[in-house]
């Protein structure tokens, strides 16, 4: 497994921010960062998997050919697709059952879920082509899409790498402007994330990670000087979220072609919000993993196993609001649901490494028998033994 790593790290920050703000009104829904900016862990979390793209299929030592690059991204947007269908069916059980169990049929209209009794039929197609989706169970089906553009940006940036950046800008501004997104079926409305413009924090995460080249060489050799643009961006996005002040944007000129503090699309105020974010916090690990290396390791663990903790933390938020919805929203609620949920993602996150380490066990002992110490060859099957096992580039990878 890896050792812990800012990437890690602040991804298992990022999943346990989306459980706990995804069960609304609890007790610490307001120590969430979202209370003090204009963005929220949504975006940390495409970034990071921007980043996390780049570092899984760029091998200094042995890069992937561009066929090789196609079969991980793909194989990776399948899996993640099979994941988002299988949480989504999830959630209607639990849905399902609980207006049944509590006798309470207006459950079966939460979080968009009516079609599926109501359009049966139609639903299910939906469902199976991604255009309609659940509440809180809407940003998968982004990532799908991502991961399915995602070896064009990474064949694109062998090429022309500084044809990447512009491209992606232009494509943000023009989904922004002119309202592109995914028509949602059966159900009226668009997709909740319009991966037109999402695709930005995703491209910049991707470029950022290059440690010594591009975008994110020149970031860390201008940290310092980009952290002074960064700070009144701060102070701007708390003094808006903490006052909960936002300008009437029916004041503004050409309101129709301006888009701020909007999620959908991105709003330029989202983004140079976590960018700002990423640049002043980007050296945080290395002074709370010092003292806390507790913390260090079970945030880490969260961020390795992303994925499935996602997945359990999305049905688990979902069980919390329906047990706030039965025993109302007090403190000690609240905090049971806290421990209880994030206990089981972390659990989960264990017993995904635990059947790693079992299999990569399984293997050395197997190529340890074919292959005699003393004869100096390689394990069959591309097996390395386990002085070899090469470290992910992840494990020394900084956020910014």
């Amino acid at each position: 497994m890896r050792q812990p790593n800012a990437i890690d790290f602040w991804r298992g920050y990022a999943l346990i921010s989306i459980f706990v703000n995804h069960i609304p009104g609890n007790f610490f829904e307001r120590f969430q960062y979202r209370n003090l900016t204009l963005s929220d862990s949504a975006e940390l979390f495409v970034f990071l998997a921007g980043w996390a793209m780049r570092l899984s299929i760029e091998n200094p030592k042995k890069p992937l050919s561009t066929g090789g690059v196609v079969y991980r991204l793909w194989g990776r947007a399948f899996t993640i697709y099979v994941a988002q269908t299988f949480i989504t069916e999830v959630a209607i059980f639990i849905l399902a059952a609980a207006s049944v169990w509590l006798d309470a049929p207006f459950l079966l209209d939460w979080h968009n879920v009516g079609a599926v009794f109501h359009q049966p039929v139609e639903a299910h197609i939906g469902l199976v082509l991604l255009t309609y989706q659940l509440g809180y169970f809407n940003i998968l089906p982004l990532y799908v899409v991502l991961m399915i553009a995602a070896p064009a940006v990474a064949i694109l940036y062998r090429s022309a790498p500084l044809a990447v950046l512009p491209l992606s800008v232009l494509l943000w501004a023009l989904a922004s402007l002119n309202g592109w997104n995914i028509p949602s079926w059966p159900v009226e409305g668009t997709w909740f994330f319009s991966p037109a413009a999402w695709q930005l924090v995703y491209v910049l995460g991707f470029l950022l990670a290059g440690a010594s080249t591009d975008l994110g060489a020149y970031a860390r050799r201008h940290l310092a000087m980009l952290r002074w643009f960064a700070w009144p961006i701060l102070g701007i996005g708390l003094a808006c979220a903490s006052t909960r002040y936002f300008p009437d944007l029916f004041t503004l000129p050409a309101t129709s072609s301006v888009r701020l503090f909007d999620k959908t699309f991105l709003s330029i105020d989202r983004l140079l919000s976590v960018l700002a974010i990423i640049t002043v916090g980007g050296g945080l690990f290395t002074f709370i993993a010092r003292p806390l290396p507790w913390l260090s390791r079970f945030l880490s663990m969260l961020g390795r196993n992303g994925l499935h903790v996602f997945c359990v933390g999305s049905v688990l938020s979902l069980c919390g609001q329906i047990v706030r919805f039965v025993y109302g929203g007090s403190l000690w609620t609240d905090l049971v649901l806290f421990v209880v949920g994030v206990g089981i993602m972390a659990l989960i996150a264990w017993l995904v490494e635990w059947r790693t380490r079992a299999q990569v066990g399984s293997s050395r002992a197997e190529a340890s028998r074919t292959v005699p110490p003393s004869s100096g060859a390689s394990p069959p099957n591309g097996l390395a033994r386990p002085a070899e096992i090469p470290i992910p580039a992840a494990t020394s990878a900084p956020v910014a």
